[in-house]
């Protein structure tokens, strides 16, 4: 009998593969949106932007549950799309490009297999294992 709690890919390489470029054309076609909704601000202040919802990441100093908490929070894309579909209705550019951006980077870590976070582990997604520990395709 195979040991339940044994750390499984969810899925096999190919449909990793397949769910890799599947998130590549999502994240080309979101910062295709965001270079339409700039703000005005050059191409070199959106670079560490992109970066800005990893800033969640520190919520893991306050444990696996408030770090999972956080980084799910500013990694979903449900609430990337609600923040741009905000931003249409009440006509703000800013909350527009921030609904893209988070949508955008969300589908970024994705691709690379940083999925939303378990509360057991900051490396446990919902594609899988990551780091080192990872068990291989």
């Amino acid at each position: 009998m195979e040991d339940q709690n044994k750390k499984q890919m969810p899925f096999t390489k190919q449909m990793a593969l397949t769910l890799q470029a599947e998130e590549f054309a999502i994240t080309a076609v979101a910062i295709y949106f965001l270079t339409q909704h700039t703000l005005g601000l050059s191409f070199w202040l959106w670079i560490p932007m992109f970066l800005i919802p990893d800033l969640s990441m520190f919520g893991y100093m306050l444990g696996t549950r408030i770090g999972a908490y956080s980084y799910n929070l500013f990694h979903h894309r449900g609430l990337a799309l609600l923040v741009v579909a905000s931003g249409v209705y009440f006509h703000q550019e800013v909350m527009i490009a921030s609904g893209i951006l988070l949508f955008a980077h969300s589908s970024f870590d994705r691709m690379f297999g940083y999925g939303l976070k378990y509360e057991d582990s900051f490396n446990h997604t919902s594609h899988g294992w990551t780091g080192k520990n990872a068990p291989p395709l």
